[in-house]
């Protein structure tokens, strides 16, 4: 499982990264900065998986969950979503070394 996370984690960081360096040529070549937000990156994506997690929020947890947080999350910057959910993840599948180092039983 803790692979798992890991992997996960690295996949997220990968995308950060992509979206990071998209954002920074975009934001060179208009001379401008420009954080494109996770919304919109989702609907270049992927619309039709966009519009199934909105109907799943309002029907399975609440219409107001959606409203309020899924709302503010989608104008965050893409790669800050990303960043986040990758420390998430490792800070999940972290595995403390033992407390007396290698003697230690």
């Amino acid at each position: 499982m803790r692979f798992l996370l890991r992997f996960a984690s690295l996949v997220a960081l990968v995308v950060a990264v992509i979206a990071g360096t998209i954002d920074s040529i975009q934001s060179v070549a208009s001379s401008a900065v420009v954080l494109t937000p996770m919304g919109d990156a989702w609907n270049d994506v992927s619309p039709s998986s966009l519009a199934t997690v909105r109907s799943a929020i309002s029907y399975y947890v609440h219409p107001r969950f959606y409203d309020m947080a899924m709302q503010w999350l989608l104008f965050q910057p893409a790669f800050a979503v990303f960043l986040i959910l990758s420390l998430l993840l490792w800070m999940v599948a972290y595995k403390r070394p033992a407390a007396a180092g290698r003697l230690g039983a």
